[in-house]
């Protein structure tokens, strides 16, 4: 299947799969569904994200899947001048906005979700991100927040494999 408008992941989406529901150990076709549908053209994310991913520990299941399943082409650049651009817009909305506290401003500022917002701006993608939107919030910038601001499509994990179409099938194990 392919979608007019493919998804960009965030970081947390991978963290909050591995850590729960799509486990490496109990649903390993949720990680092939991602490179299946990357190599489709309809699933991406970026460079900062793979970067958020690389710091965890060197032993963990997330790490090892992006160093060694991963194909390179999954984590789009996002060194261009367009998005450079659009980042700059970003976080001069951010650093302007008089809602958020400093400390929330300076953590926005070391994610990826702002480059997340300005890829998504840049070449018309979804973000996909688990975080839910709360507008009144001045300790945390979140990502569907700043997404509205920038009037960029968000949407979570199940809507997206929803969209997708992808169904994972119990079988026993051997």
């Amino acid at each position: 299947m392919r979608t007019d408008r493919p998804y960009v992941l965030d970081s947390d989406v991978f963290i909050a799969a591995k850590n729960s529901y799509y486990a490496f150990a109990i649903c390993p076709g949720f990680w092939d569904s991602l490179i299946h549908h990357q190599g489709l053209g309809n699933v991406c994310s970026i460079d900062r994200v793979r970067g958020e991913l690389l710091a965890g520990r060197e032993t963990e299941d997330l790490v090892q899947w992006v160093k060694n399943e991963v194909p390179s082409a999954f984590f789009m650049e996002t060194g261009g001048q367009d998005i450079a651009s659009a980042y700059g817009r970003v976080m001069m909305w951010v650093q302007r906005n008089g809602q958020y506290f400093d400390q929330a401003k300076a953590k926005f500022a070391t994610e990826a979700d702002g480059w997340l917002v300005a890829y998504a701006m840049v070449h018309g993608v979804t973000v996909i991100t688990n975080e839910q939107p709360r507008p009144q919030s001045r300790n945390r910038i979140l990502l569907p927040d700043v997404c509205t601001q920038f009037n960029v499509t968000y949407k979570d994990t199940f809507v997206m494999l929803r969209e997708l179409a992808v169904r994972y099938e119990w079988r026993e194990s051997i």
